[in-house]
């Protein structure tokens, strides 16, 4: 095993765009650090997709030993804040705090099961079906996303260009990680448990959670936060 094993240099590349991100878009470090740290302990939940999932080189070869593994907190970090900015590094907004009257509408008092509508979805998933875990958690923040546009429908477009910005850049990162890596998806990939259909080489379920993790990062920050988004005009 090198040191830089492709899980990691997929991980490092994704914090490399973050980096890249934070020094070009000031205005948007506030939101992309505490969602990325609010992201990045999700990097605890890779037992779960170990070995039912996938089976990646890491690091000390921590995941084939105990689940856990360093790469995923580096990657959860750098999606989790990439994820929620994408759509402001294409589109110029600004942000505006809501306040008590536009809190309290009626079609707000749902607003923390539209949060956590995640979670309740998964984890029933996850306990009672026979669903491998990247679909539930892919069901899951579907769920979430559509949840967010039901509760805050000025979302709505942030929401599904989100979704469809992070697949493309998700979508990009792994053709090239192909190209260093032949062969390594047949490896690694559980395709006994998965569909095993690829699209030019990517694994179908690596899509699916890009685009719904898109879609549910994407307003996360703006959802929990109470903040409105308006396009400012050039």
């Amino acid at each position: 095993m090198t040191i830089l094993n492709p899980w990691l240099t997929f991980s490092l590349l994704f914090l490399a765009v973050w980096l890249i991100i934070w020094l070009l878009k000031p205005k948007l470090r506030k939101e992309m650090f505490w969602v990325s740290l609010f992201t990045m302990p999700f990097g605890l939940t890779e037992p779960l997709f170990v070995p039912e999932y996938w089976n990646p080189p890491s690091l000390f070869n921590l995941a084939a030993k105990i689940g856990f593994d360093i790469e995923s907190l580096i990657f959860c970090f750098a999606v989790g804040g990439i994820g929620a900015v994408l759509y402001e590094v294409l589109v110029k907004v600004k942000h505006k705090k809501m306040n008590k009257r536009e809190k309290h509408n009626k079609k707000h008092k749902f607003h923390l099961l539209a949060l956590s509508s995640p979670v309740v979805v998964f984890i029933p998933l996850h306990l009672f079906s026979k669903l491998n875990p990247i679909y539930s958690a892919s069901i899951s923040m579907f769920v979430g996303g559509i949840a967010a546009i039901f509760c805050r429908h000025d979302l709505k477009k942030k929401i599904w260009m989100g979704g469809v910005a992070f697949l493309a850049l998700y979508f990009v990162f792994f053709l090239f990680f192909d190209l260093a890596y032949p062969n390594l998806v047949q490896e690694v990939w559980n395709f006994s448990a998965i569909s095993g259909i690829l699209l030019l080489g990517v694994p179908l379920e690596e899509l699916m959670f890009a685009f719904t993790f898109g879609m549910l990062w994407s307003s996360v920050y703006e959802h929990a936060m109470w903040y409105k988004i308006k396009k400012v005009k050039k």
